[in-house]
Formats: structure tokens, sequence, C-alpha cells
């Protein structure tokens, strides 16, 4: 999810940072200690309370696992995302939630999902809850932003990087938009699509699929 500003009560919940991962550049991964009591359903999103400030992060985990995992990519200047970057282990971060509609419904069609960025999160947790997507793309610039390859290449049938950079494209990856390959490399099917990440690629991709797979059903995430 992406990030608001908004006035709120006083936030629900409250967790324990136990350990900050460097993914790529700009881009980490928070391990919070899950309170007790808190449920949620995989692709979720909770809002972390920081000065005054909120910010909306879907849930990386399964609804079954002992602690709390987002993906935070840090934003130059936002006092959010500095403070996530700089918070020592031990720290409590307040939040809400659960949030959100944006949960896995079966496989009783083929599955596709399309992911840019950190857009993977809600992906993620629905993998790690079961899922086995039919199709997975990921749109990034570069290798190093490909986050959970390694789990999702062994959990989706077909699972395509799709890198816009210009560098070096590593094996069973395109070159190019994950609307591009949309366009020219998928055939028409009918199916679900899971979108999550950057508003323009949803409303892009929404296009297409439109044009192209008119029986499709569309569940969608837009971060920003």
């Amino acid at each position: 999810m992406g990030g608001t500003e908004q006035a709120t009560g006083p936030p629900a919940w409250s967790g324990r940072l136990l350990a900050r991962r460097r993914l790529a550049a700009g881009t980490f991964e928070l391990r919070l200690n899950r309170p007790k009591g808190f449920d949620f359903q995989a692709g979720q999103y909770v809002t972390l309370h920081v000065g005054g400030t909120t910010r909306e992060y879907s849930l990386a985990d399964a609804p079954q696992a002992r602690h709390l995992t987002i993906l935070v990519r840090r934003i130059p200047g936002g006092r959010v995302t500095g403070f996530l970057d700089q918070a020592p282990a031990g720290a409590d971060i307040p939040f809400d939630g659960p949030d959100g509609h944006f949960t896995f419904r079966g496989a009783r069609r083929p599955v596709v999902m399309v992911a840019t960025g950190t857009g993977i999160a809600p992906l993620a947790a629905m993998i790690r809850a079961g899922a086995r997507p039919d199709v997975l793309l990921h749109g990034v610039r570069t290798a190093d932003e490909l986050y959970y390859r390694e789990e999702i290449q062994a959990a989706a049938r077909c699972y395509v990087p799709c890198l816009s950079g210009g560098a070096e494209l590593p094996a069973h990856a395109f070159g190019g938009y994950v609307t591009r390959f949309i366009e020219t490399r998928l055939d028409p099917l009918e199916a679900d699509f899971y979108l999550a990440g950057r508003t323009a690629m949803i409303h892009a991709v929404m296009g297409i699929i439109d044009a192209r797979f008119p029986s499709a059903r569309v569940y969608t995430e837009a971060f920003f």
C-alpha cells in the first residue's frame, strides 16, 4: 500500500522491531513481533503511525506466521521511511489494521499475478499462504530488486521477471515493462488477475485486460 497522512485516533496495536534486512539500494525488509490476538488475511495491510504521520504497508507474511514482515522503499526526506530505516531493534512501532480486501479468491480459473517493485509483498503473502499462480510477473528496473525471487519462482508455474533498466537480463527474464509482456507474450485466457504496485501500472494493465482478456476478473492493490 501507499502512504497517506491523516488525523487518526490512538493506534490499536504496537509491534516491536525484531530485525531489518537490506534487500536492494533504498529498499529493506522490517520484521516486527506479532501482537497477541492480531489476525489477518494474506494480502491485507497495516497502517504504521510515526510522529503524527501514517503510512500503509502490505504484510508479506502468511497468516500463520509468528511475526509481521513489511517491505519498505525509502523515500528521500520521508519522515516515516527515514524513521523505519534508522529505528533500533526493540523499538515499538504503533499500527492499525489489518485492512484491505486484496485477498486470494481461490484457483478455480488460471491465476495471473502482476507486481511492480515492493508491490510483490501482498502476492508473496498469498504464495506463503498456499497460492500457486499460473503466471507471476514482477516488474523492476534491475535484478537486485527481484525480492523473494527464489521462493516465488518455486511456487509459480511460470515466473517472469520483467526488467526495464536495460541491464543484462538473468535467465528467463523479459526485457521491458510488465505491460509489454502482457500485450505481446501472454496468450488470451479466462483468468483471475491480481495486480499490485504503482497506480499507473494498474491502470495500464487494466486497459490491456479489457482489450485482450474480456472475461477476466481483476483484483487490485494500488501503492501510490
